[in-house]
């Protein structure tokens, strides 16, 4: 009776042996823990700030203990209700808001010059002053501004402006309640400040959004006759949008929440403003003036922690639109020249 040829003598592929099931050691409930640790990990970097932003809004809502919540927050103070706010909130917006507009023409035209006209050389000499202007402390920006340019402010710029601007409304003189035109302190002075400290982070990230933009089509744009003025125009700050609008915000968010400078050169005289050199009082320098009192008054501290879960918003909501505008610009093609 002959028998079947094996597989090794017909030199037929032999089949691959079956694994078996992994034995179920002491071991092996170890091993899982780790990987799902590991897998866990690089989760907690990133679930930090969210973390930090979520526990200082509960802090704050803790501490106004619900006494103050509701509209007679923010309208001006009465009798019964002395916490109205919207005096420090339009106060706010009156000197942020100019103090972007400003710091963005500035920092734009500062970005166009090193980027497009100015040779190498001077470029890589002028732009670490951009840089040092960011590291210089609020307080000294406020000790300079109330020693040497409030004064000028006082006795050349706002009389100047009294009588030759005064047919502008908000430009005349007030006489009740009097404005203090002469001791230069208020509203321009403070626009100014926070003008010099938004300048350095807007100029900053223009000029990085302009230098993003891709050499060839600068190089396409001179080599159809357009000038530097027309490449800038068409090609360098369209394509370098993203971060153009990024700085708008990312400006708006620093002098909104500047203290110490402005506090030391806004007047900290919480009213509405009659007119542009008026003093008035923001939501910083409001808690930084009354942080005091509130040591020894818990309603005032109470008041205080809203108005800053009120400044938290308002940045928050600003960072939210800015994310919103900047996703929907997309990289477009550059239409010719």
């Amino acid at each position: 009776m002959s028998s079947e040829p094996s597989p090794e003598a017909t030199g037929a592929p032999q089949p691959l042996p079956t694994p078996s099931s992994p034995s179920r050691s002491a071991g092996a409930p170890k091993g899982q823990t780790a990987h799902r640790i590991g897998k866990v990990i690089p989760y907690i970097p990133a679930l930090i700030p969210a973390a930090i932003a979520v526990a200082i809004a509960w802090v704050l809502i803790g501490a106004t203990k619900f006494h103050n919540f509701g509209w007679g927050f923010f309208l001006p103070g009465s009798a019964a209700n002395p916490w109205g706010v919207l005096v420090v909130i339009v106060g706010s917006f009156l000197t942020a808001v100019p103090a972007l507009m400003l710091s963005m023409l500035i920092g734009l035209g500062i970005a166009i010059a090193s980027t497009t006209y100015l040779p190498p050389f001077l470029t890589k000499f002028l732009d670490p002053f951009v840089d040092l202007l960011a590291g210089i402390p609020s307080v000294v920006y406020g000790i300079w501004a109330y020693l040497v340019i409030a004064p000028y402010l006082g006795t050349v710029v706002n009389p100047w402006a009294v009588e030759h601007l005064s047919f502008i409304p908000g430009f005349a003189a007030s006489i009740i309640p009097p404005s203090p035109t002469s001791a230069g302190i208020g509203l321009p002075l403070a626009i100014l400040v926070l003008t010099l400290m938004a300048l350095p982070i807007t100029t900053l990230l223009i000029r990085d959004a302009l230098r993003s933009v891709p050499k060839d089509l600068w190089e396409s744009g001179l080599a159809l006759g357009a000038t530097r003025w027309e490449v800038m125009r068409k090609v360098g700050l369209r394509t370098g949008s993203r971060g153009i609008i990024s700085a708008v915000f990312l400006g708006f968010g620093r002098a909104i929440g500047e203290t110490v400078a402005v506090a030391m050169v806004i007047g900290a005289d919480a009213r509405f403003p009659v007119n542009v050199y008026d003093v008035t009082d923001t939501m910083a320098a409001y808690m930084f003036g009354t942080l005091d009192a509130a040591l020894v008054n818990p309603t005032l501290g109470e008041n205080l922690a809203e108005l800053a879960l009120v400044l938290m918003a308002i940045t928050l909501a600003v960072n939210i639109v800015g994310r919103r505008l900047v996703s929907h610009i997309y990289a477009q093609e550059v239409p010719g020249i």
